[in-house]
């Protein structure tokens, strides 16, 4: 009983580490808060836009783990579900992009050759926690 919580808990924070870290990477190294500011001309706001991501990142949690229920209509269900599914879309081509740091990033902490381990534990580590989730839970 305390070993299975112990596996959820951690499971559970490697998960938030992961989710996390794609969504850092996502808005630091794509610097996507500065070009945004820099595409509408609006530097005056970037804490504005900043403070967006932070408040949605916060709010979406908590929905997420309370009980709250949204009563959408269809059509409203699906203005949000295409403004999900370009998030989601745009977070992936970005995280492509990124996995061209990790080989900077491992040279610079000194880990070249472990770069493939780190790679196929990634790589291994998304493909069985998919399979655990569509075969299991």
């Amino acid at each position: 009983m305390l070993g299975e919580s112990f596996l959820s808990a951690f499971i559970g924070l490697a998960a938030g580490i992961t989710v996390g870290s794609g969504m850092v990477a996502f808005l630091v190294v794509l610097d996507i808060i500065p070009r945004l500011a820099q595409i509408t001309r609006t530097f005056s706001r970037i804490h504005a836009y900043e403070a967006a991501v932070v408040l949605g990142s916060l709010v979406f949690t908590w929905v997420d783990f309370s009980d709250v229920h949204m009563h959408v209509f269809p059509l409203g269900a699906a203005i949000v579900g295409l403004f999900a599914g370009c998030f989601v879309g745009l977070l992936a081509a970005a995280l492509t992009e990124i996995v061209n740091v990790l080989p900077i990033l491992a040279k610079r902490v000194g880990m070249d050759s472990y770069l493939i381990v780190f790679l196929m534990a990634m790589i291994f580590g998304k493909v069985f926690g998919s399979l655990f989730e569509w075969l299991f839970y």
